[in-house]
């Protein structure tokens, strides 16, 4: 069964960073195309980055410069250093994965998901 879990969101000022982690587990993580999505309240689903089995990296314009996405396959875990955070950057944040298609606007789509970690960036 697949399972993910994330961990490191929080409450930080404008300007500050945050690392957000993934670990993955019932399924072989190196295989498959992971990504984060973010939900606010009373928002859609917005994709924010990807990365493929091979590294490479997808990400939304909004983050493109800030946000870093990798992945461990060792270890098994994602991960996404966030850098320079605004307000709009606060929501629930997703780690994802699927093994069909990639990339960082399919991310909402993908087929496995955890419970979400909230980012709070206040002004």
């Amino acid at each position: 069964q697949v399972q993910l879990v994330e961990s490191g969101g929080g409450s930080v000022q404008a300007g500050g960073s945050l690392r957000l982690s993934c670990a993955a587990s019932g399924y072989t993580a190196s295989s498959y195309c992971m990504g984060w999505f973010r939900q606010a309240r009373g928002k859609e689903r917005e994709g924010v980055a990807a990365i493929t089995s091979t590294g490479y990296t997808m990400y939304a314009d909004s983050v493109k410069g800030r946000f870093t996405i990798s992945r461990d396959n060792a270890k098994s875990t994602l991960y996404l250093q966030m850098n320079s955070l605004q307000p709009e950057d606060t929501s629930m944040y997703y780690c994802a994965a699927d093994a069909r298609f990639c990339g960082w606007h399919l991310v909402p789509q993908f087929a496995y998901y955890g419970q979400g970690t909230q980012v709070t960036v206040s002004s």
